[in-house]
């Protein structure tokens, strides 16, 4: 439930914010990418300010947290990760 109210509270100020900056929502794409992207750094600017805290290099913080949280994993790709080799094997299985 608390992770709701967050939620509800941070949809709250970005509200707010919007109606500041004279924009309706939902916003016209480029203001909202680059508000995602601004939430996406955000994000990370806390596990950063911990690990250089930490005394630890930044390197890490980036390798650990930063990188994979901001660009994801890049897909594999192939028949096995987009799920045809589960079709493509019935298939084959009928024909013979």
């Amino acid at each position: 439930m608390k992770v709701y109210l967050l939620s509800l509270g941070a949809g709250l100020l970005v509200g707010i914010v919007y109606s500041l900056l004279n924009v309706r929502s939902p916003a016209p794409p480029v203001i909202a990418l680059v508000g995602l992207l601004g939430i996406l750094v955000g994000e990370q600017i806390i596990p950063f300010a911990k690990t250089i805290a930490g005394k630890e290099p930044a390197i890490v913080s980036w390798i650990n947290q930063i990188k994979p949280h901001m660009f994801g994993h890049m897909p594999k790709g192939g028949a096995e990760t987009t799920g045809l080799a589960e079709v493509k094997q019935p298939i084959e299985r009928e024909r013979s």
